[in-house]
């Protein structure tokens, strides 16, 4: 056998050989992808880690307050307001939005007794905007939302706090009752409340529900009182007046005129001079 014969010989092998592996290494990956789309992947756990303890609770009770309440005008309302998605901006529920976190100018001032939102912090603040919302828009008859409110970009908004800072009413220019009196507090909850600019237990004019914040248990047992007792009285509150505590990083804040929400990031009408 001559040299050419036995190069292309062992050429062949080496090539059957080479092929034999291939077709090898094919079939070892295909198994083992197959392992691995049934395998389940788990985060590295170091051993004796523990998880930060949750915040101590808030004390919410306000020191040196006097809460009283005030006739309302006109028939009480016969809702459940614990649930009704009207009376309770957590009940009616509402979804973060991309819409920008700013100031607005939608227009010239339009009521210059308008309530101003600076006044919701003890510094006066304008606070960083941290979450647009839209709130949920529900049936007629309130049994079920059916989309979004879609007047305005934004429709609740959520506003920086520290956790356990003192939140307080806004301030306007409006009188409901003597005494320097500009809301009636037609709910209260564990974390939030619904204010008009009216003496009226109904959705006259200017109504805000703000939400993350711990009520002070005065208030809140006043409220509660009030209606379980049919609504006839119901607490009224001063402007700037301190009713509770953040209970995290954002509060949230809605308004309404006569039923329809507005957009809470409107320059000339709840941040009139910034």
């Amino acid at each position: 056998m001559n040299s050419y014969s036995l190069v292309r010989r062992f050429g062949l092998a080496a090539f059957l050989l080479l092929a034999g592996l291939a077709l090898a290494g094919l079939w070892a990956s295909s198994v083992l992808a197959d392992e691995d789309a049934q395998r389940k992947y788990y985060m590295p756990v170091v051993a004796g880690a523990k998880l930060p303890p949750p915040p101590p609770p808030l004390d919410c009770d306000l020191p040196g307050t006097n809460y009283t309440t005030i006739p309302i005008k006109g028939d009480p309302l016969v809702v459940n307001a614990e649930t009704h998605p009207n009376m309770n901006l957590s009940a009616r529920g509402y979804i973060p939005v991309n819409e920008g976190l700013g100031l607005v100018q939608l227009g010239s001032v339009q009521d210059s007794r308008a309530p101003q939102f600076p006044a919701l912090f003890g510094d006066l603040r304008t606070p960083a905007f941290t979450t647009a919302y839209q709130a949920y828009k529900w049936d007629d008859d309130f049994t079920h939302p059916i989309g979004v409110e879609t007047g305005w970009k934004v429709t609740v908004l959520g506003m920086g706090t520290q956790r356990g800072e003192t939140i307080y009413t806004p301030d306007s220019d409006y009188e409901i009752a003597a005494g320097g009196y500009e809301y009636l507090v037609m709910y209260a909850g564990d974390s939030d409340l619904t204010l008009h600019i009216g003496s009226e237990d109904e959705f006259y004019g200017y109504v805000l529900h703000i939400d993350g914040v711990c009520t002070d248990p005065d208030l809140l047992a006043l409220y509660r009182q009030s209606d379980a007792a049919g609504r006839h009285n119901l607490p009224v509150l001063r402007g700037h007046q301190a009713f509770g505590k953040a209970l995290s990083g954002e509060i949230q804040i809605a308004i309404r005129d006569w039923g329809g929400f507005l957009d809470p990031r409107s320059r000339n009408d709840w941040w009139q001079g910034r």
